[in-house]
């Protein structure tokens, strides 16, 4: 393994994938989202990129544990029990896989992302 196979995000030339949440998720607004998945590990269980998402809100179902790291706009996470946590550019947290609830998009949002999806 060398150097050239070292993943910067910054000089990536990844093509965007353009999608938009089921509509039977979608609560309100019209959230699409662009992800640039940078990096997929060979084994498949990790990935990592660059999400965008619009305002609007859609439930969510995380199989996966991801690190996340916003880099603009605003985005409110609310799990089932009507627990929230707002975040924004600047916050780093993680999302263990089970998480359930819904992701509401405030402002147009962009994080980087690192996912890990656990095989039983």
């Amino acid at each position: 393994m060398s150097v050239q196979n070292i993943v910067d995000f910054g000089q990536a030339t990844t093509e965007p994938e353009r999608y938009r949440p089921d509509p039977a998720r979608v609560l309100k607004g019209d959230p699409e989202q662009t992800v640039y998945n940078h990096y997929n590990s060979p084994c498949g269980q990790l990935n990592a990129g660059v999400w965008e998402g619009a305002v609007g809100q859609w439930l969510v179902n995380f199989t996966e544990h991801e690190y996340c790291e916003i880099i603009q706009g605003v985005s409110v996470l609310r799990d089932n029990d009507g627990n929230s946590k707002t975040v924004r550019a600047g916050d780093r947290f993680v999302i263990p896989a089970g998480f359930r609830g819904t992701w509401e998009v405030l402002e147009p949002c962009r994080k980087i992302y690192v996912a890990f999806e656990q095989k039983a």
